[in-house]
C-alpha cells in the first residue's frame, strides 16, 4: 500500500477525462461552424450584400457632396476646386425673411401631424382588432390602406378636383347650409394646413396601422382568456393589456416619427401647393427645391438640407433618451 502513493491527486487532477482541446483548435473549430453555416446561407447573404452594396453606392458615397454646403459650388467646376466659404451659407439662411416662415410652415404641419397623425393609427388598429367577423374585418382594413397605393400626383389631382369651387365637398357644404357661397379652398392660406394633415391622415391611416395589427397578433389569447375570467370589458382590455403589450413598437415609432418633425411630405406639399397659398405651404424641403434646382444655387440648399438633417439626428438622440428613461425601450 505504500508503494502507491500519490492515487488521489491523480484523481483530482481529473484523471478519465478527456483532455481539454487546445485554444487553436477551438477556434478552428469555431471557424469551420461559421463558414458552413455561412455556406448554408449564400443565398440569403448575397441578398443582403447586394442591399449592404446598394446602400454604401447610393447612400455612403454621395454623403462627400455635403462638403458644398461650405463651397460656393458651381456645376461648372468640380466639388475639389469650389472656394471655401465656411457657414457664410447658413449665416445667410438663418437671417433670409423666408426663415420665420418656412421654420413655422414646416414645424406646424409637422407637429399636427404628430399629434394627430400618430396616435390614429394606434385607435384604428385597436378598434379593427375588437371586430368578431373576420369578413368585415378584412374588407374595412383593405379600405383602408388602399389609398396609401395611390401616388400623391394623382391623389393630389383628386383633392384639387374636389376642393375646386364647382367640386364635390362645396357641393355637400352647400346643400347642408353651411355656406352660402363655394370655397375656393387650395387659394387661402387659412385652409392649407387642414388640407395638408387630413388628406395625409386619410392616405396612410390604414398602412401605419398594419404594424400595430401585427403586434397585437403576437399576444397571447390566454392574457384575453384571463382577463375575461376576471370579469373585463372590451375597453379594459385594450387598456390593460393591449397597449402595454406593443408599448415597445409604439415607442420605436414614436421616436422614428419625432426625428423626421422637420420633413413634412414633400411630394404632397408640392402637389397642393401653389402662389396663392406659398405663405402656408413653402415649407424646409420646399424651400431646398427652389432654391437649389429652380435657382441653381446648390451650396445654399445643400446648407440648408444639411441644417435639417443635423436637427434630425439631435430629435433623434433626444427621443431615444427619453423613451428608454419612460420605459427602457429605445433604438439603440
Amino acid at each position: 500500500m505504500r508503494n502507491q502513493p500519490h492515487a488521489e491527486p491523480a484523481a483530482e487532477t481529473g484523471a478519465g477525462r478527456a483532455p481539454a482541446p487546445p485554444l487553436e483548435d477551438g477556434r478552428k473549430l469555431a471557424r469551420s461552424r461559421w463558414l458552413k453555416k455561412l455556406y448554408s446561407q449564400r443565398h440569403l447573404q448575397i441578398m443582403a450584400l447586394l442591399g449592404v452594396i446598394w446602400m454604401i453606392i447610393f447612400n455612403y458615397i454621395p454623403m462627400y457632396g455635403v462638403i458644398i454646403a461650405f463651397k460656393e459650388f458651381n456645376i461648372i467646376k468640380s466639388i475639389g476646386e469650389a472656394p471655401w466659404v465656411g457657414l457664410d451659407h447658413f449665416r445667410e439662411f438663418f437671417s433670409n425673411d423666408d426663415f420665420k416662415t418656412v421654420m413655422r410652415n414646416t414645424l406646424g404641419i409637422s407637429l399636427l401631424k404628430l399629434c394627430i397623425g400618430f396616435p390614429l393609427p394606434i385607435i384604428f388598429a385597436l378598434f379593427l382588432n375588437e371586430i368578431r367577423s373576420f369578413r368585415y374585418k378584412r374588407t374595412i382594413q383593405t379600405i383602408s390602406y388602399l389609398p396609401h397605393f395611390i401616388s400623391w400626383v394623382i391623389l393630389g389631382g383628386i383633392l384639387m378636383t374636389w376642393l375646386a369651387d364647382t367640386g364635390v365637398i362645396n357641393k355637400i357644404l352647400l346643400a347642408l347650409n353651411m355656406i352660402d357661397q363655394p370655397i375656393t379652398f387650395l387659394a387661402e392660406p387659412k385652409y392649407f394646413w387642414g388640407i395638408v394633415i387630413t388628406s395625409d391622415i386619410w392616405k396612410e391611416l390604414g398602412w401605419s396601422a398594419i404594424i400595430y395589427l401585427a403586434a397585437i397578433a403576437s399576444i397571447s389569447p390566454e392574457m384575453y382568456e384571463a382577463s375575461t375570467i376576471d370579469g373585463a370589458g372590451r375597453f379594459q382590455k385594450m387598456w390593460y393589456i393591449t397597449l402595454p403589450s406593443i408599448k415597445a413598437t409604439i415607442s420605436i415609432l414614436l421616436i422614428l416619427a419625432v426625428s423626421g418633425v422637420l420633413s413634412s411630405n414633400f411630394d404632397q406639399i408640392l402637389v397642393l401647393r401653389n402662389p396663392l397659398n406659398e405663405s402656408a405651404s413653402n415649407v424646409i424641403d420646399i424651400f431646398v427645391y427652389h432654391t437649389g434646382l429652380q435657382n441653381g444655387r446648390y451650396s445654399y440648399a445643400q446648407a440648408v438640407a444639411l441644417f435639417k438633417s443635423v436637427i434630425a439626428i439631435i430629435l433623434l438622440l433626444i427621443a431615444n433618451r427619453v423613451t428608454k428613461k419612460l420605459n427602457d425601450t429605445s433604438l439603440f
